[in-house]
Formats: C-alpha cells, structure tokens, sequence
C-alpha cells in the first residue's frame, strides 16, 4: 500500500488550490451518501498526527492518516489531475 501522487497533480494544489511550500496534505474518507460506494476521498491542509502512508512531491507533503486507510482496502493510491479537479486512483 503506498501514496503516489502525479506532478501535474502536485502543481494544481499550488496552482488553483492555494496550497504553499511546506504544506502538509491530508487526504481522509468522507462520508458521501451517494452512489454505490457511500465514500470518498476528501482534501484538507493538516499536520499529520499518526501517518499510514506519505511521499513528498516536490515542496508538498501528502499523507493518510492510520484511521483512513482502511479505504485502501491494502491497494495503492495515485493522486492526478484531469483539467482543473483532482481524481484519486486506487489500484
């Protein structure tokens, strides 16, 4: 189970999303109530406290806390971008 995330991906936090130099990245699970899984990925500028899995890319540091990886289901997770919005891969 590892973290990967895209530089095109990376360079959209910082481009449309305001993320700066040294910010850390939380991704959680949320719940989503729609379709037929009931959850998604969510984003949020936070200090991690019990990091499962993490990678730095470039000046980001991108992380999933140990009470959110149970999503992963043991699988990998690629962060990319289509466009302008931010897709999650699990593999």
């Amino acid at each position: 189970m590892k973290l990967e995330v895209t530089p095109s991906a990376a360079s959209l936090f910082k481009s449309e999303w305001g993320y700066q130099d040294g910010d850390h990245v939380r991704i959680f699970v949320r719940y989503n109530g729609e379709g037929s899984d009931n959850f998604a990925f969510g984003i949020i500028r936070d200090e991690p406290s019990y990091p499962a899995v993490a990678v730095d890319k470039g000046d980001l540091h991108f992380f999933m806390e140990q009470n959110d990886v149970w999503y992963l289901d043991g699988r990998d997770l690629t962060i990319d971008c289509d466009e302008d919005s931010i897709v999650f891969n699990k593999q």
